[in-house]
């Protein structure tokens, strides 16, 4: 990632998981850590003096719950907590969290929302001008993490749907279906539809590309990628 780093708070009364939520930020590319926080007094006083783009917040804080601070940070918020009940949830969203992580979590999946993040924040660059299907696209982004990466349908085969998946993710750019089918040995044709599938499940982003002839190729990118 290119440009000035997305900087992230984090708060959790747990001094060893604050730590350790930490660590995983501080290994994604293009986030760095400001502070990190144990109480709700001490996250609303860093969030003032350090002005962070996102919140990593715990709901159970010893003296206010999560989500009655989560409008006061001055930041985006994605709530990290072992609070599983529906309530909690809803008043979690209602308080504008863009997403709610469930403790405990395999660290991957807390890398996969930052960088989803990280490209819904790069889409609503503060100087864009954005339409409808901008906006779409962008809270699609968001989500792009939040389910399983390859939605088989009836009829496709497991193996190819990760491998088209893998080749999409680990791209540094967006791809043409030949290119994916170069890059996984299936036809052109069956990468197309691997890749429709994918995109009707907003896993990737469509593109138009328009070469040295005028026509355009379809290309695809993986959301959430990076």
């Amino acid at each position: 990632m290119t440009g000035r780093p997305i900087r992230v708070l984090v708060v959790d009364d747990d001094f060893r998981v604050a730590d350790l939520h930490a660590s995983y930020v501080g290994k994604v590319d293009g986030f760095e850590v400001v502070g990190v926080a144990h109480t709700a007094t001490e996250a609303l006083s860093l969030a003032e003096e350090r002005s962070p783009d996102l919140v990593l917040l715990d709901e159970y804080l010893p003296d206010a719950p999560g989500s009655g601070i989560a409008g006061r940070l001055g930041a985006a918020v994605i709530v990290v907590s072992a609070a599983e009940d529906a309530p909690a949830v809803r008043r979690a969203l209602a308080a504008g969290a863009l997403n709610y992580v469930l403790k405990p979590f395999p660290p991957q999946v807390l890398v996969d929302r930052l960088h989803a993040f990280a490209r819904f924040w790069r889409m609503l660059d503060a100087d864009a001008q954005l339409d409808q299907t901008a906006v779409d696209r962008a809270l699609q982004s968001l989500r792009a993490a939040d389910t399983p990466a390859a939605v088989v349908r009836k009829g496709r085969s497991p193996v190819t749907a990760e491998a088209i998946s893998d080749v999409l993710r680990t791209a540094d750019d967006a791809l043409t279906a030949q290119d994916v089918a170069d890059a996984t040995g299936v036809s052109r044709a069956t990468a197309q539809r691997y890749l429709s599938d994918l995109a009707r499940d907003g896993r990737v982003q469509l593109t138009l590309r328009y070469g040295s002839t005028g026509r355009p190729e379809h290309c695809f990118e993986w959301l959430g990628r990076r």
